[in-house]
């Protein structure tokens, strides 16, 4: 049996009936402490992490990445980002969760492709935890590698973007499709959509043949192909739980003598669109198992999606860091 949680209360059903709790509570760090998770998840958000002996390499919007020497050291924050504007508070174990689940989805992908966790993670994350305990759930230690100039997006349904790109043009960037389709209809077919890879601010579309001139045609055939199995291998395997993978992004890396890695994270709820199949109908947005809690409750505003943000009330941070909760324990759980 799947054990889903809704806010304050805990219940086993066979399949998710509701994926979202109707009642927005206040935070309930405490209740989610003493959660049937196998970790714990702490009560205050970790915003950045400091006190390390490693050189700092990178600092993205939820992830810091250090020098190990020989390997990565790459630790997942509680930072919340909406509008490429990350938010003054966090949530609490939200890093987790997602580390979690990459790692989950990183064993299941390795039947289809070598990833850059190394050889030994779970020893040496657990003697990472021997010194630093709050960043032994948090962290993977990776390869070094060098990641591929592009993000690999593989949509199964219209939306966000795409849903946007068809009513202005009638096509999915560049592929045509059928007309008469609606915001979250289902595709024919899954489709490679390729993004730039920004630093800062959003990632923009090309089509597949610039994407194919940045990195060569042989290299992006296999992550063309790649993308679309890793994709196939989501749907297939959430679709027990019932949800719906609507569309997702890779990312993927090389090594000194040109093989081919999955890297960063994967089919997690940052980097994915995760629906409930109960309820699921065309026509509109859906539900999501993601920070779109957190959008909509900033599009309601009059914030321009400039620094700085608005702060976030405590039943809107509730409310999401219980969407997280709902996604790990009814994909990882579940399987």
């Amino acid at each position: 049996m799947l054990q889903v949680f809704f806010g304050k209360k805990c219940k086993f059903v066979t399949k998710i009936q509701k994926p979202f709790a109707a009642c927005v509570l206040a935070v309930h760090l405490g209740v989610m402490q003493n959660a049937d998770l196998p970790f714990s998840l702490p009560t205050t958000a970790l915003m950045s992490v400091t006190g390390l002996p490693y050189p700092l390499l990178a600092k993205g919007k939820v992830r810091e990445v250090f020098d190990l020497g020989d390997a990565l050291l790459m630790v997942a924050t509680d930072r919340v980002s909406a509008f490429d504007v990350i938010m003054d508070e966090g949530l609490p174990g939200k890093g987790i969760l997602l580390t979690q689940m990459s790692l989950f989805w990183f064993e299941q992908a390795a039947a289809l492709t070598p990833h850059h966790l190394v050889d030994r993670h779970a020893q040496r994350i657990r003697e990472l935890g021997l010194d630093y305990p709050e960043l032994a759930h948090r962290s993977m230690i990776v390869k070094k590698l060098k990641p591929l100039p592009i993000e690999a997006v593989v949509r199964g349904y219209l939306s966000g973007s795409g849903w946007k790109a068809y009513r202005e043009s009638g096509k999915l960037f560049e592929y045509e499709l059928p007309s008469g389709l609606v915001e979250s209809s289902q595709l024919p077919g899954p489709l490679f959509t390729p993004t730039t890879k920004a630093a800062s601010g959003h990632d923009m579309p090309i089509d597949c043949g610039a994407a194919a001139d940045l990195i060569g045609a042989d290299l992006f055939r296999r992550v063309h192909d790649l993308s679309i199995a890793l994709y196939q291998m989501g749907v297939e395997r959430v679709a027990s739980a019932g949800i719906l993978l609507a569309d997702t992004k890779f990312e993927f890396g090389t090594d000194e003598a040109g093989e081919l890695y999955l890297i960063d994270e994967i089919l997690t709820p940052d980097s994915s669109r995760y629906w409930p199949q109960a309820g699921y109908h065309p026509g509109g947005p859906q539900p999501s198992y993601d920070k779109q809690f957190v959008r909509d409750y900033l599009e309601s505003l009059d914030w321009d999606k400039t620094p700085p943000p608005p702060p976030l009330p405590d039943n809107v941070l509730a409310g999401t860091l219980d969407r997280y909760i709902d996604a790990y324990a009814a994909i990882v759980a579940n399987s």
